[in-house]
């Protein structure tokens, strides 16, 4: 990819004179990519130890339970950690960034609606009864509307994330609602993307890959991986040394109503119909993903095999307590808890590294 890509890059920003020709600005810059790229460098025993937890929990559950280390319940697994991981790699790219997207159920639960409600000729006040490629064709418009509604907030309006994407996931979820007056409304010819199978496995876990290895490119190999661990550690130095912050994250807004509108439209292929309801809860568990997969709440770190660990953690922990018969409220619990001990590691990570500095 070309250096000048979002006005020049990093590496052609650390090495150029900047325009103000202060050294105390270029000092800055250079700080900046140092703390970004040791941030970057952490990751691997950070890694090592997310897979070491993975393993312990496989191990667990295998023991504890007879029925979870079987081919069929491992590709539930995956299958149900599918949806989290799509929507969770976008949010690592935004957090890295030094942003949050908390809409992302919300915005899943309203792709899914509009799409079940344009093919709907019957149990919704809107029946338009379109074929099933405009009513997905639908969907897509209405995930990229969600995600041109945040980024123009945040980067136009400069409102912050979090308020605006509490505020997005209210309205969305609303808006869900009022469009199919509080019911489910069904779309029954829409399966193959959520149950059909390619070699033993469902299209979703393909589909998980493929957005994994996607983004893992994106973040180690493209000039807009590297400006948004820039932007992250330093906006200021960031704006400085060239990049286009508002372009970068505008963009990063973009892809993740994307992912929240695929992990949508899986959703109503996997159960046949789109409720109102759908996806409460998405955004806890893609955070908790993120978050425990060593991304930091103060951005500039953070790296998609570290967040893909995390989302099969995730899934083993559900999957393993079920097989346990853990009521479904120790779940909730065990998630939240799984959130607050994430976080906690974070803020001693980030002591750490500035006593460090």
């Amino acid at each position: 990819m070309a250096d000048d890509e979002l006005s020049g890059g990093i590496q052609r920003a650390a090495a150029d004179p900047l325009e103000t020709g202060s050294s105390a600005n270029e000092a800055l810059v250079a700080t900046t990519m140092k703390t970004a790229d040791a941030r970057k460098r952490v990751s691997l025993p950070e890694t090592a130890v997310l897979f070491a937890v993975l393993a312990v929990l496989v191990i667990f559950f295998s023991i504890t339970s007879p029925y979870f280390l079987n081919t069929a319940n491992l590709i539930n697994i995956l299958q149900n950690t599918a949806r989290i991981g799509i929507v969770a790699c976008p949010a690592t790219l935004l957090l890295i960034g030094g942003q949050f997207d908390l809409s992302v159920g919300s915005a899943a639960a309203f792709v899914a609606m509009v799409t079940a409600i344009a093919a709907a000729t019957s149990g919704s006040p809107i029946t338009p009864g379109l074929p099933l490629w405009a009513a997905l064709l639908a969907g897509v418009v209405a995930a990229l509307l969600v995600g041109l509604l945040n980024a123009v907030s945040v980067t136009v309006f400069r409102i912050n994330a979090l308020i605006t994407t509490l505020a997005t996931l209210a309205i969305l979820r609303g808006l869900t609602k009022v469009a199919s007056d509080g019911q489910t409304v069904r779309l029954e010819e829409f399966t193959w993307l959520g149950t059909d199978r390619v070699l033993g496995l469902p299209i979703p876990v393909y589909i998980f890959a493929a957005v994994v290895v996607a983004f893992f490119f994106v973040l180690r190999y493209t000039t807009y991986g590297r400006s948004m661990y820039a932007i992250g550690a330093s906006p200021t130095a960031a704006r400085l040394a060239g990049i286009r912050t508002d372009r970068a994250i505008f963009i990063a807004f973009i892809l993740s109503a994307a992912g929240a509108g695929l992990s949508g439209l899986i959703l109503v292929s996997q159960v046949g119909s789109a409720s109102p309801n759908a996806g409460i809860g998405l955004e806890l568990a893609a955070v908790t993903a993120v978050v425990l997969g060593g991304a930091s709440l103060s951005g500039g770190r953070g790296s998609i095999v570290g967040t893909t660990l995390a989302v099969l953690i995730i899934g083993v922990l559900g999957n393993g307590l079920i097989q346990l018969a853990v009521p479904s409220y120790w779940i909730d619990v065990a998630g939240g808890a799984l959130l607050l001990i994430a976080v906690g590691f974070d803020q001693v990570r980030v002591r750490f590294t500035h006593a460090a500095a």
